[in-house]
């Protein structure tokens, strides 16, 4: 693949994340659009030898229906999962690019935690020293 190409996905795949965003009433923080825009429809970018797996902006609208994330969490958004472990951005906030977590089977009655700042700084707790 070209940079060429490389560019010309990110511009369609942001073109995308806004239609989604239109579409669940919702905007992303910035910092995070940026790393979705990377991610092609129907892919999943898994964290270096971890298991986690943040999905694409075309699988994020399933995720959230399917785990009922609205009903349970309707403060986050979930955008990616280790297991029964989910990770989440503030759906109130666009301001906040905080990643959180919860176990799936807890939302609603656990707080979330804050596991990083930012999806680079989340990204980064996992990269070997």
């Amino acid at each position: 693949m070209t940079y060429k190409n490389i560019i010309m996905n990110t511009k369609e795949n942001k073109k995308r994340i806004v239609e989604l965003e239109n579409r669940i009433n919702m905007k992303f923080p910035s910092l995070y659009i940026d790393f979705l825009s990377e991610i092609n429809d129907g892919d999943v970018f898994e964290i270096e030898n971890t298991g986690i797996c943040m999905y694409s902006y075309s699988d994020l609208e399933e995720r959230n229906q399917t785990y009922q994330i609205y009903e349970f969490e309707p403060k986050y958004f979930m955008i990616g999962q280790d297991g029964d472990l989910a990770y989440f951005i503030n759906r109130n906030n666009p301001n906040d690019n905080s990643i959180y977590s919860n176990d799936l089977g807890a939302l609603g009655a656990w707080d979330m935690k804050k596991e990083a700042d930012d999806i680079s700084s989340f990204i980064n707790l996992f990269k070997k020293a």
